[in-house]
């Protein structure tokens, strides 16, 4: 499976989940983009590593991981978004030492976290972008009949799930397949990445 590699854009407040923030990846050669639902601990982390200007005044934890792995000739090489199963993302950590490669499960959030301060590149699968990732652009009247929507539609640990829970997605499937496209569109337009998340995830159940 090829690997497609991905940059951070930002973070945006969850307008629908309170203490909730979505965390939105890029396709570094592409158009789509990959929102995944972190909590506020794990949002400022991210934020702090990438705000070089702020130094907090004790070691997040993100931070002391990062002493200790440089105490021990730890390096972080890549991450990868590897998994993505009833809407919950799930991450690898590859780390080296002494040219001994090692393979560490993590939660999406905190292998990023991680990767922000390792200056270690950001992957995920094709297939998953496939399925989780969102055009920014979307035309629900021509997606409508469309055999694969993972092909337009690509999510937590998801767009607009949290890292441990599926998103909720219930509410949405009385919908037409038309309806939620159009609502997708609107979501995406308002950049309300959680609410996007949880029209895709349904669009993908009806038309699983």
């Amino acid at each position: 499976m090829s690997l497609v590699k991905l940059h951070i854009k930002g973070i945006s407040y969850s307008q629908t989940q309170n203490g909730a923030y979505a965390l939105i990846l890029n396709e570094a050669d592409g158009d789509r983009q990959l929102p995944i639902v972190i909590g506020a601990f794990e949002a400022q982390s991210i934020a702090i590593a990438l705000e070089k200007e702020i130094k907090p005044p004790r070691p997040l934890t993100h931070d002391l991981f990062k002493s200790f792995a440089d105490r021990f000739d730890i390096v972080v090489k890549q991450v990868i978004i590897h998994k993505l199963v009833d809407g919950v993302f799930f991450s690898s950590i590859i780390c080296e030492r002494d040219k001994i490669e090692e393979i560490i499960d993590a939660r999406t959030s905190d292998a990023i976290a991680l990767a922000i301060r390792f200056h270690a590149p950001i992957f995920t699968y094709k297939n998953i972008l496939d399925k989780a990732g969102i055009y920014l652009n979307i035309n629900p009247a021509e997606n409508e009949d469309m055999e694969d929507p993972g092909a337009i539609l690509s999510e937590p640990e998801t767009f607009g799930a949290t890292e441990d829970v599926a998103p909720q997605t219930e509410g949405y499937l009385r919908h037409s397949i038309k309806e939620l496209y159009e609502q997708l569109e609107a979501a995406v337009q308002n950049e309300d990445y959680e609410k996007a998340a949880k029209i895709r995830d349904a669009i993908s159940k009806k038309e699983s």
